[in-house]
């Protein structure tokens, strides 16, 4: 699997602090997750026959008390060998209310993968008052263009954005720069059909070549598959927090 290497980070601080934990039977889990700044907190899990929190409920909490705010990435490995494992579905509807945004590290066949929490929670309930604060994901190429203001719209297919503030992040970036964003609209269009309106082209590319870069970053991409057309605008990088 290809991943960040922001995301093997979290992956190893998790499983550097599970290999530490030993033979203890009150700690068998840990878990590392990283914030927007590219911290990366860790906290292992507290074993009680009451029903002790998981590793990953535990940093959580130590998140939030550095002042953390949303989630980025989350990990946790097991104790005595046995590697990165997911979360239960305590934690998965916990990380959705709380940090709808943040990709999940899970185990496959092929090595450790990263999954958006909605899709290892399909149809679940949202809880409404959590008050979450979301996160709009860019490839850090991206950065100049958006802060100038140049680049205003963003394309995606099977990756749900609402209007309203967020965090936009520029994934993988040394800097681990982020901007203070307003998703201003979200307008879905099928595929196969867009225009160069619809997709904002400003005259410098051509619609084809649009859909042909757009298949390349979504290589899965039907031909009658819907993709939003997200508009926003972002506040100067001194207001960023």
């Amino acid at each position: 699997m290809n991943l960040l290497d922001s995301e093997l980070r979290v992956i190893k601080a998790a499983e550097r602090l599970a290999a530490g934990l030993g033979d203890d039977p009150n700690h068998t889990v840990a878990a590392a997750a990283m914030d927007t700044s590219g911290r990366i907190h860790e906290a292992v899990n507290v074993y009680h026959f009451t029903g002790g929190p998981c590793a990953e409920l535990v940093v959580l909490g130590a998140a939030a008390a550095a002042g953390a705010g949303p989630l980025v990435t989350i990990a946790a490995a097991g104790d005595r060998s046995r590697g990165l494992i997911p979360p239960c579905g305590r934690c998965l509807q916990a990380l959705l209310d709380i940090h709808p945004d943040v990709m999940v590290a899970v185990p496959t066949d092929d090595g450790p993968a990263m999954r958006p929490i909605r899709e290892l929670l399909p149809d679940a309930y949202f809880f409404p008052d959590a008050d979450a604060r979301r996160i709009v994901r860019f490839h850090q190429r991206y950065y100049e263009d958006i802060v100038t203001g140049r680049k205003t719209s963003t394309v995606r297919y099977d990756d749900p954005i609402a209007p309203g503030p967020a965090i936009f992040l520029f994934e993988d970036d040394e800097a681990h720069r982020t901007l203070n964003g307003t998703v201003t609209g979200v307008e879905r269009h099928r595929f196969d059909r867009l225009t160069a309106a619809q997709a904002r082209l400003d005259g410098g590319e051509g619609i084809d070549q649009f859909k042909a870069n757009l298949r390349g970053h979504y290589p899965d991409l039907p031909s009658d598959a819907e993709v939003d057309i997200v508009t926003f605008t972002v506040e100067a990088p001194d207001a960023v927090q």
